[in-house]
């Protein structure tokens, strides 16, 4: 194998495609990149047999081949080479890759590339997304998910697909994400549920450039496993097995209280709520009062306290219908979900401080957040 490639082409390829890599892998081959030289273009892969990401960056190919190198050490290598075009060339008699990079010459012993996990880089879409519109739907559900794995299920994205109709939702028990978003060409297929590991989602949104047109998808064939389908980037990943909780049963359908607030300014005062709430496991306390009059607005004090340091009160001007409110609820969580609105107001709604509070932008039905409440 013999290759020419660019500095920073090579970087970001190794720099995308290593998130796959374990800290502690399986196998001594899975802490490994692979590269295999073919036609004008070199492919980087990685994998853990949970996700694999496979990248093609444009190169000049003298000699055909493949190699797998540690991704750690061709990492930093290659992240400390000029900008200029890198030479590789594979020593197939102990798979070692000589690196040449301007005056700096390195050598970096590989492990053969039939001891790599076959990994799929030639699948079919099933379907196109829009990529601003997957995107927004993995910001505001994936964070939702578990980060323990005392559930494994609640650690993915419940992802569904019928018609021109995707749907997903991620819970951790204490708070639900439901976010849905709209094909442009229907699937075609029966309707179809997934749970994706959010971990995996997130790189996706990450890949996503601002002026991605669409990515595609394809859905689980012979083996459980989802792929998306970017422009030179495919991310696959193994599907989790289980049972995902009925969340629609979760989600009130009626309230006695509504406030709407402007999105900053709740989340500012959050934000000061949170410094102090730290102490008592982020329990924060939402105070709505009604409006006392026609010509007053309603109000709504968002309040934060630690017995050692002190607390902090935030009163907002707000347009409340209903009853009065007094509630409890973990503050992070609150600072989470108004991070990822982009609307410029907010509604919440609730029915008591014994029940879940609503979290959903104004004028949009197409995302909804529950909070289950702190007891006090």
């Amino acid at each position: 194998m013999k290759v020419s490639v660019l500095q920073d082409n090579l970087a970001k390829a190794l720099s995308t495609v290593s998130k796959a890599v374990d800290s502690k892998p399986q196998l001594p081959v899975l802490a490994n990149v692979l590269l295999v030289a073919e036609g004008s273009q070199l492919m980087v892969a990685a994998t853990n047999l949970q996700i694999s990401m496979t990248m093609w960056i444009g190169a000049k190919i003298t000699e055909p081949g493949s190699v797998t190198l540690p991704a750690k050490t061709f990492v930093d290598l290659v992240n400390n080479l000029s900008q200029e075009r890198v030479d590789l060339t594979l020593d197939q008699t102990n798979n070692t890759v000589l690196v040449r990079c301007g005056a700096t010459k390195s050598n970096i012993k590989g492990i053969d590339a039939d001891e790599f996990p076959p990994i799929m880089h030639d699948e079919e879409p099933d379907l196109h997304i829009e990529g601003r519109t997957l995107r927004g739907m993995i910001n505001q559900t994936a964070f939702a998910a578990a980060r323990e794995d005392t559930r494994p299920i609640l650690t993915g994205v419940y992802t569904e697909i019928e018609g021109d109709r995707i749907t997903m939702a991620a819970a951790d028990g204490y708070r639900l994400a439901v976010r849905s978003g709209k094909l442009e060409v229907p699937y075609g297929g029966p309707k179809t549920s997934i749970v994706i590991p959010a971990r995996v989602l997130m790189e996706v949104a990450r890949a996503i450039e601002e002026n991605e047109r669409e990515v595609g998808l394809a859905l689980p064939k012979k083996r459980e496993t989802v792929t998306f389908l970017l422009p030179h980037l495919n991310i696959s990943a193994q599907l989790l097995d289980g049972r995902f909780p009925d969340f629609s049963a979760i989600i009130p359908k009626s309230y006695v209280t509504q406030t709407v607030m402007y999105t900053d300014d709740l989340l500012r005062a959050c934000k000061r709520a949170e410094i102090f709430a730290r102490d008592s496991a982020y329990s924060g306390r939402l105070y709505v009062k009604p409006a006392g009059g026609p010509s007053e607005p309603g109000e709504v004090m968002v309040v934060g306290r630690s017995a050692e340091r002190g607390d902090n009160e935030g009163v907002l001007d707000a347009s409340v219908e209903g009853e009065p409110l007094d509630i409890s609820f973990n503050i992070a969580y609150l600072i989470d979900v108004l991070r990822v609105i982009e609307e410029q107001r907010v509604i919440f709604q609730s029915n008591g401080p014994e029940n879940p509070g609503v979290i959903r932008p104004e004028n949009r039905d197409d995302f909804v957040h529950v909070i289950m409440p702190m007891s006090r």
